[in-house]
């Protein structure tokens, strides 16, 4: 069994394979380099036959989105660490060591991410994980080095190792043994949030997660879908909606789900004032999934609660973001109350 897997789960993106595989496979020269092709519609099967013939290619039958996609293709796949990684991502020299020798000495921490900058701005935190993912009360992600749409400068102050409550998908280091054991990511998902879901079981079954800035990468971000498509905007409030009440315990969903809603309205608002309509539909018909689907996570609700009892779990922060963002002004990761 090896002892890393590098495995990228490609959808319609030959320009990145093109662009970025090849340092993959220059600076992973002991882990074995899997593509997962998600059904391209594209010549990336072609591409990847022609030019990188060394590499492992899953071809799968469907777009299963990346919850899907990356659950069938780890099943075909033996190593201790799954490194997932986007297409769209540049990777450094030494980006692997530093974080599966920290994970080799620390049997505790289940999944690991490194520092995500910006491939277009490179002195920028990338929105996408920057330095490590929270979660508030609320189930609002934010990072160190990004909240909502504000991106910091690195200048070194997210340098050290940080335990954080989530790993970005676009790149995340995974002992397969756990990720098998909580049942990989929950395909309903499809896309978006799917590794937050998945952190937040890790916590409950009491392991960590791990920031680790001495390994560092660098992705494009919005290679599939952009910020201004509706569709990007229907996922994340759908998921981020059924993340909340699937994992959340029954009594502080009485007061979680109502300031919830009240603070999805007001975005989905701001989101037509500054983009479209469209976008404003997409929020209420998230909701309206949600509501539709509620019996089904009523019964992941009932499969996570013996997690919930028999581990401690890294506690959601206190932090309001919306609050602290839009009505404080608090932008960057350290004026966070």
């Amino acid at each position: 069994m090896a002892k890393a897997a590098v495995v990228i789960l490609n959808y319609n993106g030959r320009q990145f394979l093109e662009k970025f595989l090849p340092d993959v496979i220059r600076h992973s020269p002991d882990s074995e380099v899997y593509v997962a092709d998600n059904k391209s519609t594209d010549d990336s099967v072609k591409f990847l036959v022609e030019h990188f013939p060394e590499i492992n290619l899953i071809l799968l039958e469907t777009n299963n989105g990346y919850a899907a996609g990356y659950n069938l293709a780890l099943k075909q796949i033996e190593a201790e660490y799954y490194i997932l990684l986007n297409s769209d991502i540049e990777v450094t020299g030494n980006w692997i060591l530093p974080i599966t020798d920290f994970m080799d000495r620390h049997p505790e921490v289940a999944a690991c991410q490194p520092k995500i900058l910006d491939y277009k701005n490179k002195e920028y935190f990338e929105y996408a994980g920057a330095a490590g993912g929270y979660l508030d009360y609320l189930g609002y992600p934010y990072c160190r080095g990004r909240i909502f749409d504000t991106l910091e400068k690195d200048h070194g102050q997210y340098d050290t190792n940080q335990q954080v409550f989530w790993a970005t998908g676009a790149c995340m280091f995974i002992r397969s043994e756990v990720f098998h054991l909580l049942g990989g990511f929950d395909e309903s998902f499809f896309a978006h949030m799917e590794e937050i879901d998945l952190c937040w079981r890790i916590n409950m079954y009491g392991k960590e997660v791990y920031c680790i800035p001495e390994s560092k990468v660098y992705h494009v971000g919005g290679g599939t879908l952009s910020k201004t498509n509706p569709q990007k905007t229907y996922l994340n409030f759908r998921n981020n909606l059924t993340m909340l009440y699937k994992n959340s315990t029954h009594i502080s969903l009485y007061w979680k789900l109502p300031l919830k809603i009240i603070l999805d309205i007001l975005a989905a608002f701001k989101l037509c004032k500054d983009n479209s309509f469209d976008h404003f539909t997409a929020v209420i018909k998230a909701y309206l999934y949600f509501i539709k689907k509620i019996p089904e996570n009523n019964i992941k609700r009932d499969k996570l609660k013996k997690l919930r009892k028999n581990h401690p779990v890294l506690s959601l922060t206190k932090a309001l973001t919306p609050i602290q963002y839009y009505l404080l002004g608090k932008k960057h990761f350290s004026d966070l109350i």
